[in-house]
């Protein structure tokens, strides 16, 4: 069950450091179905309700060519998310987890993501998807095309294998 501001048995809170300006820009807005975190769903699913993305006016161009692409990667930033956990207890069951283990949305930067199926295009840069998992009016950092449709275009570089290939 999500939860809301709640600190279960076990789980560690801390007080982070203050916040500094990264530069991040929200780019727009996504609309979802949910009105709160109880309600949304933990995963977008490619057959759950068609949703909005609304890009913000002076982004409208950045689309070009967009409508090439099944699926889209969604960044977006958590903004109703507690920031302040570092070990966390997502089933309530006493097993602790870091944070950094977890997909969970208490993070130090709410960012999620979520690959959505890419449905149509409305004017004035809305974006009709399925698959989102976040609450409506959640603010949009940025779409990419999903990187698996991608093959590499240069020539392999150094580093580019993992140690042990």
């Amino acid at each position: 069950m999500v939860r809301l501001n709640e600190i279960r048995a076990g789980e560690v809170a801390i007080d982070p450091p203050p916040p500094t300006d990264a530069g991040l820009v929200f780019v727009g807005r996504l609309r979802t179905p949910w009105t709160s975190r109880l309600e949304t769903p933990r995963l977008g699913r490619p057959d759950g309700p068609l949703c909005r993305i609304e890009l913000f006016a002076p982004w409208h161009a950045a689309l070009a060519g967009i409508e090439a692409y099944e699926r889209l990667e969604v960044l977006y930033w958590m903004h109703l998310s507690r920031r302040d956990l570092v070990l966390q207890s997502p089933a309530n069951d006493g097993a602790l987890h870091g944070t950094f283990a977890l997909r969970a949305p208490v993070r130090p930067n709410p960012i999620g993501t979520a690959i959505v199926r890419l449905i149509g295009l409305e004017p004035d840069g809305v974006l009709l998807v399925r698959g989102l998992d976040c609450v409506d009016g959640t603010p949009l950092l940025d779409l990419k095309p999903d990187r698996s449709l991608f093959t590499p275009i240069a020539p392999e570089q150094p580093g580019d294998r993992q140690i042990g290939d």
